[in-house]
């Protein structure tokens, strides 16, 4: 009997293409134009202030653009920050000092790569501890911009970047060599890539480098891993992973009075340019406070379209029959047998919830051989058939533009298949799988992933395999119930998002006792409550395989 799935509520009113491209566009063009107005304010602030008088030294303002996962959040701060220095093709260079730091060093890589191209190598300086191996850097980032330690930072540099540690290390001494006054700042404007991942506390040792601070960045980030010492850690009035930005927006604002503080400009992206069309119902049960939510990708634009071209793969061990032995590839069958099903049903581009139950017993909830060991079958069905991911393209503005094929044969950037989970011993296994795989069918290198789901963050690929954190678990906890982790889990794919879990997610949201969610502002530490639970779980077409 086929496997049947149920079908989601579609979204309705959505706009696609040219129309939601073109909100982004919109708040984007306000975002310039504020900057520009923020510039000139900060400007007239600093030119009449006496540092001899009684009254205070200028209030620093802020630009805030919320973005969800995919909205091309990345493009409009990298025109942001040329607008803002004047450089690159066209403009006249402003002469104005702009910096951008983010939490870690590998975010400010490809972001100073791609603004060495667009504004010259020699414009953009990307100060890196002498500690990181050079070796270890993109291939191409040492030729695109300039790579210096802090002692060798040439502070004319119109651009320069730098995590916040290092910034908030190095941030006197720089000033002291400017020899600018107390007042004065180090540079003109502060971005800070990935806003939401930078805690207040970090946030406090760059911010007096700028009287402007323009963040950008995605709300449901999860928590940055941070060992330095947290100095409010033991308050119980304070959470130490409140992103920066939720001090002055939201329900969480503790910083109202905006004579006292500066001005605050808020703007969400109301546009993804990332997932399907039909994935957008998914999109909006992350960010259900967001006034709208829309997609580039309208319904029907991307497919996945399996058993185009049969491969031969080597005989050898599978992970579930090395590790499982003979009885648990009987016990796998059923799965194999059904994963037609499941890939047809992935083809159409609704985020699928494929629940499995029967399976022989876990040591573990995240030490699961038997439901690792059902997603190599599915992936060993869909390898072995071959499989296309066709996609429309789109110009600048949304418009589509044409068709593209993508295959493993010709393989060359994000994953096509990234296999995530939330603990590593799961990750442990999947790697296996992925080894497996990509040696029996003599796969190129890159094209299958296995990942943890905090080590994915920030990453695309084609389509993204996932063991639902809540899988086999007995109750809800601050770790499998974390937004920013499910968030991130649901959000990478461009074309397919297949979530698999023991049976049973229904039962165990019905029965496990009552917790409380955290505030929306506060995504680094957020715990979804189980209506949160079920409301995402909805937006999944979902079926259940029993063994």
């Amino acid at each position: 009997m086929a496997l049947t799935f149920t079908t989601p509520t579609p979204v309705e009113n959505a706009q696609h293409h040219a129309s939601a491209a073109a909100s982004n566009a919109a708040v984007a063009a306000d975002a310039v134009a504020e900057l520009h107005a923020a510039l000139a304010a900060v400007d007239d602030a600093l030119r009449s202030y006496d540092p001899e008088g009684d009254d205070a030294a200028p209030a620093a303002r802020r630009i805030l653009l919320k973005a969800a996962a995919g909205a091309g959040k990345s493009f409009i701060l990298k025109r942001m920050v040329a607008e803002a220095s004047g450089l690159g093709e066209g403009r006249t260079p402003t002469g104005r000092s702009v910096g951008i730091t983010a939490f870690t060093n590998k975010q400010l890589w490809s972001l100073a790569e791609s603004l060495g191209q667009d504004l010259g190598a020699e414009n953009v300086a990307l100060v890196m501890s002498n500690s990181i191996d050079r070796d270890t850097l993109p291939p191409h980032l040492a030729e695109r911009c300039t790579i210096v330690s802090s002692g060798e930072l040439d502070l004319e540099t119109p651009v320069i970047l730098a995590t916040a540690a290092m910034m908030g290390m190095r941030g006197y001494a720089w000033k002291t060599s400017r020899d600018l006054a107390r007042h004065e700042p180090l540079f003109d404007v502060l971005f800070v890539d990935e806003a939401w991942q930078l805690a207040e506390h970090l946030f406090d040792r760059v911010s007096w480098l700028s009287k402007l601070h323009v963040g950008v960045g995605d709300v449901g980030q999860l928590p940055p891993l941070d060992s330095s010492a947290n100095p409010w850690r033991g308050d119980s009035g304070y959470n130490p992973y409140r992103a920066w930005p939720e001090s002055y927006v939201g329900i969480t604002a503790r910083r109202l009075d905006a004579e006292r503080h500066g001005v605050t400009w808020v703007r969400e992206l109301p546009a993804v340019w990332r997932p399907t069309g039909e994935q957008l119902g998914l999109w909006q049960a992350f960010y259900p406070d967001w006034a709208e939510l829309n997609c580039v990708a309208a319904p029907g634009d991307r497919s996945i379209v399996a058993g185009v071209c049969a491969r031969e793969g080597a005989d050898e061990p599978t992970f579930g029959e090395e590790i499982g032995g003979p009885e648990l590839v009987d016990a796998l069958m059923p799965v194999r047998a059904a994963s037609d099903d499941v890939w047809r049903q992935l083809g159409t581009g609704r985020p699928t919830l494929l629940e499995i139950g029967g399976l022989p017993e876990a040591e573990a909830a995240d030490i699961d051989v038997p439901l690792v060991a059902a997603i190599e079958v599915l992936l060993d069905e869909l390898v072995a058939d071959g499989f296309e991911l066709r996609s429309a393209t789109y110009g600048p503005d949304g418009s589509p533009t044409g068709e593209r094929t993508d295959a493993i044969d010709d393989f060359g950037g994000d994953p096509l298949i990234a296999l995530l989970a939330t603990r590593n011993q799961a990750v442990d296994d999947m790697s296996d799988v992925v080894e497996r795989l990509t040696r029996r069918y003599e796969l190129p290198e890159g094209a299958v992933m296995a990942s943890t789901v905090d080590s994915w963050q920030g990453q695309t690929n084609g389509i993204t395999v996932a063991i639902h954190p809540l899988s086999g678990a007995s109750k809800l906890d601050e770790f499998n119930s974390a937004f920013g982790r499910l968030a991130v889990t649901c959000t990478r794919a461009t074309h397919g998002l297949l979530m698999v879990a023991r049976a049973g997610l229904d039962d165990l949201l019905a029965t496990a006792p009552a917790r409380p969610g955290t505030p929306i502002g506060e995504p680094g530490s957020r715990a979804l409550p189980r209506q949160t639970h079920e409301r995402i779980l909805g937006a999944f077409a979902r079926g259940t395989l029993t063994i």
